[in-house]
Parts: C-alpha cells; sequence; structure tokens
C-alpha cells in the first residue's frame, strides 16, 4: 500500500477511534446540518482578523445550541490538510464526551495561503481524495468507499479551498454550517 495512503487511512482511522466508542448510548444525534447560514456568497468569507476563532464561533449559533442542547461539547484538535499545519486555523470535535458514543461530529476552518492551499489539495490527491472544482472554491473529498458517513449526495468528509481559507466538516453538505469567526 501507497505509504501516504496508509498514513491517510491511519490519520482516518485514528478519527473513527476518537469518533467511535464502544456502544451507542441510544440518544439521537442532533440534526443540525438542515439549519440554513449565511448566505452562499459569505459562507466560507475569510473573518475579521481580530475576531478570535472558537469552536463555537466558526459554527452558526443554532448549530451550537443544538449541539450543547443534546449535552454536547467541542474539543479542539490540532488541523492538518494533506502534510500541511494549519496553526493559524482550528480543527474541533463534538460530541458527548462523557457517555460511550458513536456519534460526533467535526468542524474546522483556518487561513492559509495559496501555496499551502496547493500543497494541501495536492497531498490529499496524492492520498486519493477528489476534487472538484466550483462557484464556492475546490472541493476536496475522501473516497466515499472509505468515508465513516456520507451525506445524501454521498459525500463523506469534505475540505472547501476558498480564497486564502480552507473549511472542512464530516460531510459536504456539513460545511454549509461552518462559518470560520464571527
Amino acid at each position: 500500500m501507497n505509504p501516504r495512503r496508509l498514513a491517510a487511512l491511519t490519520g482516518f482511522v485514528l478519527i473513527g477511534a476518537l469518533l467511535t466508542a464502544c456502544t451507542d448510548d441510544g440518544t439521537p444525534d442532533p440534526s443540525p446540518s438542515q439549519e440554513p447560514t449565511s448566505a452562499a456568497g459569505d459562507a466560507g468569507a475569510t473573518p475579521a482578523a481580530t475576531d478570535e476563532l472558537t469552536c463555537e464561533s466558526m459554527i452558526s449559533e443554532g448549530t451550537v445550541a443544538a449541539l450543547t442542547e443534546a449535552g454536547w461539547t467541542a474539543e479542539p484538535r490540532e488541523f492538518r490538510v494533506g502534510g500541511v499545519e494549519l496553526s493559524e486555523g482550528l480543527l474541533c470535535f463534538w460530541a458527548d464526551f462523557t457517555v460511550p458514543s458513536d456519534h460526533g461530529q467535526m468542524y474546522g476552518w483556518s487561513a492559509l495561503s495559496p501555496a499551502d492551499a496547493e500543497r494541501a489539495r495536492e497531498g490529499l490527491e496524492d492520498e486519493g481524495w477528489r476534487s472538484e472544482e466550483s462557484a464556492q472554491g475546490v472541493y476536496v473529498t475522501e473516497d466515499p468507499q472509505y468515508a465513516m458517513s456520507t451525506d445524501e449526495d454521498g459525500y463523506g468528509m469534505t475540505y472547501l479551498f476558498g480564497d486564502g481559507w480552507v473549511k472542512v466538516a464530516d460531510t459536504k453538505q456539513g460545511l454549509l454550517l461552518v462559518e470560520g469567526r464571527d
């Protein structure tokens, strides 16, 4: 197996292990992914530099409310994309960490230079991820056969690279919830 693909698979298994516990506690998943967010034109816009990026500020208030009402909290993690460390960003895992459960959601946002964006995209593509250009930017999504979960369109974990930023969620639809900084 290709060392990069093995590294990606290992990282994905580690993410899965973090979000997956021994048993399901029967608590239904909150469904914030159905909430509307800001207009598509500014959904990934670079936030003002004075705003602090937190797990709560990068997603909509309605999403934070739904997650916290379900008893979930956020834990920040190191944010790396395709071998590029994104020290200006934040990756957050939301779950109820007090009980064993396989329910969780991931959201991330970071500013990045065009050179780092290109290296990150190339790194993901070298690991078998798929790219699609759109009016919003470049979507890079995992091969659905390796996805832990997919949205109704079949997309699993997906990055959206815009002009000077990148965001990530468990699914392409989940990207609608990532606003960056308030």
